[in-house]
């Protein structure tokens, strides 16, 4: 069958997207490779309504009222080629086939590629951080970190002192200049420039190279992020962004390529649940105006 629209990615950007379509009683499919961002983390805060809930329970509620709509369907995988036939597009998953649709919204998140940190990969989403405001309050004012990935460290050093005593280790990869360093000492940050060696402890001990260790509470970095290849094999046209590419879209969240809209933190520099559903919003309700407008 021809759907109305497909959605790939079945998280929070995704859900909200799909609702919109739905309650617009349009035939829509939900491809989901089960893979959130924020999988490894506890707790999602920042999120009005849902403040400190499980992020899987979150998920797991919005796929449940949205399964709801009798219009909705469902497909647990991987879409891993996408192709724009004589009219609209088709999308083939690994294992269940290939699918059709008159509009696309790519809601695929990014892939984090975390700083090689001996026992960070381990402590991401639990003792090493990206978003102060996801993580920052329940440190409880103790012991803060900043491993520095580029001089985008200052950002979440500058930040960071108001959830509590922060150093940061720039780690070889800049050293503050005169400006940065009367910042970060107005702000009371600690800069620690020997290189980091590992992370260890059940919490988030930094062991360093001249053998210090720092026993902290949480860790903060940046990772670099990559959107999925489906955007390219589109011809999607995307920005460079501080920590990596995401996608161009205009007001109503459609990309370079007409009939494709993007949400949530393939199209944010940013990853928030709380923003990723807003924009979920604004790509579903503009996926559903092209279609009227057709």
């Amino acid at each position: 069958m021809m759907y109305d629209v497909i959605i790939v990615g079945g998280s929070y950007a995704g859900l909200s997207a799909g609702l919109q379509l739905a309650r617009a009683r349009r035939q829509v499919l939900v491809i989901d490779a089960g893979q959130r961002r924020n999988r490894f983390a506890a707790t999602s805060h920042g999120f009005l309504g849902q403040d400190g809930q499980a992020p899987e329970v979150i998920a797991a509620e919005g796929r449940s009222q949205l399964m709801e709509y009798p219009t909705v369907t469902w497909v647990q995988g991987s879409a891993v080629l996408v192709n724009q036939p004589v009219e609209g597009f088709s999308v083939r998953t690994e294992h269940s086939g290939t699918f059709h649709a008159r509009r696309l919204i790519l809601a695929t998140g990014v892939v984090d590629e975390l700083p090689a940190v001996e026992g960070l990969k381990e402590r991401w989403g639990t003792r090493v951080f990206h978003c102060p405001y996801c993580h920052g309050y329940e440190l409880d004012q103790g012991r803060i970190g900043v491993l520095a990935t580029s001089p985008l460290a200052m950002h979440h050093a500058l930040m960071l002192p108001d959830w509590g005593p922060t150093t940061l280790f720039t780690n070889g990869v800049f050293t503050p200049d005169a400006e940065q360093q009367a910042q970060l000492d107005r702000r009371g940050v600690i800069v620690e420039s020997a290189g980091v060696r590992r992370i260890s402890g059940e919490r988030a001990d930094l062991e360093l190279d001249d053998g210090r260790v720092f026993k902290l509470d949480g860790i903060f970095t940046l990772s670099r992020t990559r959107i999925s290849p489906l955007a390219e094999q589109l011809g999607c046209e995307w920005v460079d962004g501080p920590t990596g590419p995401y996608l161009h879209t205009n007001d109503t969240r459609q990309t370079s390529v007409p009939g494709v809209f993007a949400c949530g933190d393939a199209s944010l520099a940013a990853g928030s649940v709380a923003l990723a559903v807003g924009e979920g919003v604004r790509a579903g309700v503009g996926a559903h105006f092209s279609l009227i407008n057709a």
